[in-house]
């Protein structure tokens, strides 16, 4: 599984983060950071429903 967020369109609301900290972290800068591109299998279920939380519809998942 592979995470994509679209940066052109992410406004770093920080909703993902809230859902996955150990994937998406907003830091002091206020841009989105993506801290593990491939992560395990056991957090589909979370990274889904951030793509779905997702304000801007900037994430997606590629298996």
């Amino acid at each position: 599984m592979r995470v994509k967020v679209d940066y052109d369109v992410c406004e770093s609301n920080a909703v993902c983060m809230g859902l996955v900290p150990e994937v998406f972290e907003v830091r002091d800068d206020d841009f989105l950071y993506l801290l593990d591109e491939n992560p395990p299998e056991a957090l589909r279920a979370r990274l889904e429903e951030a793509v779905r939380s997702c304000p801007k519809a900037a994430i997606s998942l590629e298996d």
